[in-house]
């Protein structure tokens, strides 16, 4: 199976800005691209386009990043990729088994503490009170993740970048982000790590239910090895493609800039296509939605974080 995903965002910048963007897909998915993944930044001025300046990086969770320097005015950030999947839907690992914690690797030890959206010290006795008694490993992780799918409504309208773990467990609302957060935080109480994922998931071999956007996943280490879950689209799903993992949203932000940066558009999508191009549509049957929430501003620095699906 192949799949494309491409994404065409603007921004109007008042004066020259420094930005840091996570727009590539992961490191590991590089030996099933087939075409794209790169980023193209543009400077508008009228009819003319400039390039802009880019250098890479990867950052200590090994994502791969782009920093640039944009000058005042408009600016453009495009790009497309299409990755050879196996088109599987998520795996359900019924006997996946949970290590104890001195057991895990060191570098996964990072995954069970509290960060900046995942308040692990302050659910410790909320999360003893509803999972403590349940059998270790997948049985618990995938009964974390449906409960929050079922306690918790989604609306774009309440997505705000402060929102966290506590929050959402106090309100019982949110955007995608805001159900993996608290999918995570819960997890960690348990000891099972957890990890945010960011990424694209079209509507590809199911219903088509609206604008395409950035999507959020979290994962859970067990086996040894790092598993899917997804709180907010909690039924197996084909087609995910990874762009950027985390300790949460904070790290994995689509774009960050380092001064004021308004968003004037923004165009993603991810859907099947065939050997010739040929896109393949969604099934029929959902209804479309309203337009989701897809930008946000993180304290003096703005950031693109894609909160919907």
């Amino acid at each position: 199976m192949l799949v494309k995903s491409e994404y065409d965002i603007e921004f109007h910048l008042p004066m020259p800005t420094p930005m840091v963007a996570m727009l590539h897909l992961h490191p590991s998915l590089e030996p099933q691209v087939r075409a794209g993944n790169e980023l193209k930044v543009e400077h508008i001025d009228q009819d003319a386009k400039t390039d802009v300046p880019l250098s890479e990086y990867h950052d200590v969770f090994g994502n791969r990043c782009t920093r640039f320097v944009t000058p005042a005015g408009a600016i453009r950030l495009s790009g497309t990729s299409v990755v050879e999947m196996e088109g599987l839907a998520d795996p359900i690992n019924a006997y996946a088994q949970q290590a104890p914690v001195e057991n895990l690797p060191s570098e996964v030890l990072q995954f069970l503490l509290a960060s900046r959206y995942c308040e692990v010290d302050m659910f410790g006795p909320i999360s003893q009170d509803l999972f403590g008694w349940m059998t270790p490993g997948w049985t618990k992780a995938s009964a974390i993740r449906d409960w929050v799918h079922e306690k918790v409504m989604f609306n774009y309208k309440t997505a705000r970048p402060t929102k966290t773990a506590m929050d959402v467990y106090a309100e019982r609302i949110g955007v995608c982000r805001d159900y993996q957060h608290l999918a995570i935080t819960l997890s960690r109480c348990q000891n099972i790590p957890a990890r945010y994922v960011t990424g694209y998931l079209g509507d590809i071999r199911w219903p088509y239910s609206g604008a395409g956007d950035f999507s959020a996943w979290y994962e859970v280490f067990l086996d040894g090895r790092w598993m899917t879950m997804d709180a907010r689209h909690n039924e197996p799903r084909v087609g995910r493609v990874l762009m950027a993992v985390g300790r949460d949203a904070a790290d994995v932000a689509i774009t960050t800039s380092f001064g004021n940066a308004i968003l004037t558009n923004f165009y993603v999508d991810s859907y099947e296509v065939l050997a010739d191009g040929t896109t393949v549509p969604s099934l029929p049957g959902a209804i479309a939605q309203e337009p989701l929430v897809t930008s946000a501003n993180r304290g003096s620095a703005g950031a693109v974080q894609g909160l919907a699906e």
